[in-house]
This record gives structure tokens, sequence and C-alpha cells, in this order.
């Protein structure tokens, strides 16, 4: 990563499209209120554990560890707002 401050941001930008859809969603259906709102908690929590993770990294020494530190960041934060994005499919289909 180039920057702590450039992940945090597009930390916040996936997380908050996801809760964007999911409110957009749950205007548009309100029948499914709860099962949409589960999604918009579980995204503010990974959310702010993402970004405890990135004010403190591991390893400040050794910029190898710092660099995959930073990596797995990412990769956690595709991997959660995917499974986000896959939840809220499946209510869609249901629908």
């Amino acid at each position: 990563m180039a920057s702590r401050r450039r992940l945090k941001k597009d930390i916040d930008y996936l997380c908050f499209e996801v809760i964007s859809d999911c409110y957009n969603y749950n205007y548009l259906h309100p029948e499914n209120k709860d099962e949409v709102m589960e999604i918009v908690k579980n995204t503010i929590v990974s959310r702010n554990e993402l970004i405890a993770r990135v004010n403190h990294p591991d390893g400040k020494d050794n910029a190898k560890i710092v660099k995959a530190y930073y990596k797995a960041v990412y990769t956690d934060l595709i991997k959660n707002v995917d499974e986000s994005f896959q939840k809220l499919s499946n209510l869609i289909k249901k629908k």
C-alpha cells in the first residue's frame, strides 16, 4: 500500500458502499429489515476492526513484514466486502 491514509479511505469507501446498498434495498423491501440490518452491523464491525489493524501494524522495523501485514489487511477488506455483497445478493434473489 502506498499509505495508511489511502488504505483507510478505501476501507471507508467500500464499507459505506455496502451499507448504502443495504439501506437502498431496505427502503424498497422493508419486509427483510432484520436480515439487512445484520449485514450492516457485520460490515460496521468489520470496518472498525480493519481500521484498528491499520492503525497498529506488526513488525514496524522490518519493511517486508509491514508490507505483508498491509497486504493481508487489504485482502481481508476485499473478502469481507465481497461476503457482505453476496449476502445482500442472496436476499435480492429470494425476492
